[in-house]
């Protein structure tokens, strides 16, 4: 038990570091992120962090900016859940019963678009599965019950710049609830390193994640809209709503995008109160995503 509250505490430790404060911005890569974005309407927050490189380079605009998270929460449930596993409180092999009157309608979900009569049972890995790879909304809030709430992530990760109040059936209630969750760029980028090292959870589970998270099938004109085909990316999606003003309030990605056996890059690009159209946004993520493989990629 002691062992587990000093892995927990190291954890807080390393998430709540200033981001990579003794490593080297290079101006001109971040001129080019720049002009990406230039003109654009819509409020973009960068954060780039590339690893295995001969030296870390650090590439941020808007970085220390909270912004709205939307399904990008995903990852921090995976992992608050992975952990409960780990703690032996849970196992990915367990059965959980779902409920007909739990697939709600009105909220993205996969799961009940191909069950809608419910009352079956799941193991939790499937659960996990649906929740990281198609985005289901149904399944998140599933999980979070299980595991205590919104609030159970949000001590788990313990971390100012990352804010989770909201499961997804609060986040559908009006139009700003859907803003409570935020976090910053640079706070999506710690963690992702944090993760991929091995420092959140332990090796089995982390590969594991990784894979799944390789295997999203959400967001694919994003973050690997312009890479080739052959490009691995483990990654989060977030979206929301479009008003009748023509304003779509957040579309996310972040992730890793793998160069080499030994060379990455993190990778967070939030996009919020955008009037560019839903593709055009997309489309920024996607230009950004290329322009950092291109660059980093020689």
């Amino acid at each position: 038990m002691k062992s587990k509250k000093i892995i927990l505490t190291l954890f807080i430790l390393f998430i709540s570091l200033p981001l990579f404060s003794q490593n080297n911005t290079n101006p001109e890569f971040k001129k080019v992120i720049e002009t990406i974005i230039a003109h654009k309407k819509a409020d973009i927050g960068v954060s780039i962090v590339t690893a295995g490189t001969h030296k870390k380079e650090v590439t941020q605009i808007n970085g220390n900016k909270p912004l709205p998270m939307l399904s990008t929460f995903k990852f921090p449930v995976a992992l608050a859940v992975l952990h409960k596993v780990e703690k032996g409180e849970l196992s990915l092999q367990q059965k959980i019963y779902i409920k007909k009157e739990e697939l709600l309608e009105d909220t993205y979900s996969p799961f009940r678009e191909k069950y809608p009569e419910g009352n079956m049972e799941l193991s939790l890995e499937e659960c996990i599965h649906w929740m990281m790879v198609y985005s289901d909304n149904n399944l998140t809030d599933i999980l979070i019950r299980l595991i205590g709430g919104p609030d159970y992530v949000q001590n788990f990760i313990n971390s100012k710049d990352i804010v989770i109040k909201n499961d997804e059936e609060g986040m559908h209630k009006d139009w700003d609830s859907q803003f409570i969750n935020t976090i910053t760029p640079n706070a999506a980028i710690r963690l992702l390193e944090q993760f991929y090292n091995g420092k959140i959870l332990n090796k089995e589970h982390t590969k594991w994640l990784y894979t799944v998270m390789i295997n999203n099938a959400t967001g694919t004109k994003r973050l690997k809209g312009k890479l080739p085909k052959d490009v691995k990316v483990a990654h989060r999606t977030g979206t929301s709503f479009t008003n009748k003003a023509g304003m779509t309030g957040a579309i996310n990605n972040y992730g890793i995008i793998e160069l080499s056996d030994k060379k990455r890059i993190y990778i967070a690009v939030f996009i919020h109160d955008t009037f560019e159209t839903f593709e055009n946004s997309e489309a920024i993520i996607a230009d950004i995503a290329k322009a950092a493989y291109n660059y980093y990629n020689k």
